[in-house]
This record gives structure tokens, C-alpha cells and sequence, in this order.
């Protein structure tokens, strides 16, 4: 049993970790529709090269044609 001086007090984001909340959200909602759409090898690799174009500063760039 819980009483007003053992209650943890409750977390209150910022707005920054609401905004990172909300991507982790969309994140995980489209990481299902490709498993679901195209398996688990597919949505890991995806995942893993959107990661790698990340990192390399690719993404916002114009794809070559």
C-alpha cells in the first residue's frame, strides 16, 4: 500500500523528451507495418541503413540521378 509520503512524485517530460517520445511512437508503429508488410530481415535492414545514412549525412541530400 501506497501513501501520499511513498508516492513517487509523477515524471513530467520536457518538451524536448515529449517530441522524442513522440518519434519513438511512430518509430515503433512503422517498425511494425514493415514487419508485418515485408518481415523482420527487411524492416532490421531498413532500419539499419536509414541509421547508416544518418550517419553519414545523407539524409536531407538529393539523390544522384
Amino acid at each position: 500500500m501506497t501513501t501520499p509520503e511513498t508516492e513517487a512524485p509523477a515524471a513530467t517530460l520536457t518538451p524536448e523528451e515529449q517530441s522524442k517520445d513522440l518519434f519513438f511512437t511512430r518509430l515503433g508503429e512503422i517498425s511494425q507495418e514493415m514487419v508485418t508488410a515485408h518481415g523482420r530481415d527487411f524492416a532490421m535492414g531498413a532500419l539499419v541503413l536509414a541509421a547508416r545514412w544518418i550517419a553519414e549525412g545523407r539524409i536531407g541530400q538529393p539523390k544522384p540521378h
